[in-house]
């Protein structure tokens, strides 16, 4: 999953990785110094395809808000929150049930169900095609307002950290913004129950991501790791009031892997944690539908050829072809 800078792009020291996770970048230098910001963010993600991200500046109370009610949700009966699973939609908008996503290549189903948010679309635009409307449930009062208000901040935010890694690639900042402004990105609201002793899989089984990016806020619960150029497993554990950030098999492929996508997965609890549920509220970033992925040309060297001669993809068949290899179509 590693891979060689091209003598274009920055060259500066990798972040630190420990056992306790990797070194936080901080947005308070966004403004004041954005090309040591995107020199940082772009060594941790070139290391390990992660960065940590603090002081991210996202809304304390918009975040609190959407986690409620994701949690009030999934206390419904079991019932009730069938009646907004949409079979053979790919799970794209309203609840993925407990047991039905797997990792790619997995014996077993992860641990897990979430729920779907994603871009409201102007009326009658072209994308409706691809982009399915959003589910609403009637429940849960306020739900619409606060998950709509967190998938916009972190839309937002998403979209910030681009501009970054732009600047780390020398595309020009803005490379990424008409690729990604109307991109079919999905909240994910995530709820693993309690794990009993005796449980067949993990909460999620060994993955890449498929996206652009993804942007994940802090859990709770413990059992995020990343598989390290060593294949060793370390712990993901970022402070109050960060936010991970990792590379997604999209950006990997537009990058020649200049830019990895890490292997993840997310552990079950130890014996003492066993009862508790575990929640994370990761945003996929993805590219507009009809984007077409294309080797980057400033990442082609002759010490690191292009790995996908002649097999530009559009974003939309990319992330078809991946779902159904994690059984969601």
């Amino acid at each position: 999953m590693t891979s060689t800078l091209t003598p274009t792009l920055a060259q500066t020291p990798a972040a630190d990785a420990t056992l306790q996770g990797i070194r936080p970048v901080s947005m308070a230098r966004y403004d004041t110094d954005f090309q040591g910001f995107s020199n940082e963010l772009g060594a941790s993600f070139r290391t390990y395809g992660f960065a940590v991200v603090a002081d991210h500046g996202l809304d304390e109370a918009v975040i609190e808000a959407a986690l409620a009610d994701a949690k009030a949700f999934f206390a419904l009966p079991e019932d009730v929150k069938r009646a907004y699973h949409m079979p053979g939609t790919g799970g794209a908008r309203g609840l993925t049930p407990f047991g039905v996503e797997a990792a790619k290549d997995a014996k077993t189903v992860d641990l897990k169900e979430f729920w779907h948010t994603g871009r409201e679309l102007p009326p009658g635009h072209a994308y409706a095609k691809y982009m399915r409307a959003n589910l609403w449930p009637t429940e849960v009062e306020g739900f619409r307002d606060h998950l709509y208000g967190m998938f916009e901040a972190l839309d937002a935010l998403g979209r910030k950290l681009l501009r970054a890694i732009a600047r780390y690639l020398k595309l020009g900042d803005d490379f990424f913004e008409d690729k990604v402004e109307l991109g079919n990105s999905v909240l994910r609201m995530l709820h693993y129950p309690p794990v009993p002793a005796d449980a067949p899989g993990v909460r999620a089984g060994a993955h890449e991501d498929i996206n652009v990016i993804t942007l994940l806020l802090g859990a709770e619960e413990a059992g995020l790791q990343l598989k390290d150029a060593n294949g060793e497993w370390l712990d993901i554990a970022p402070p109050p009031g960060a936010l991970v950030v990792n590379i997604g098999d999209m950006l990997q492929r537009l990058t020649n892997h200049v830019l990895p996508s890490t292997t993840h997965r997310v552990v079950n609890p130890a014996p003492e944690r066993r009862g508790f549920a575990r929640y994370s509220t990761p945003f996929f970033l993805h590219f507009n539908p009809d984007y077409v992925i294309e080797t980057l040309p400033s990442t082609i060297t002759p010490e690191n050829p292009d790995r996908y001669v002649g097999k530009s993809i559009m974003a939309e068949d990319f992330l078809t072809e991946r779902l159904k290899e994690i059984r969601l179509l």
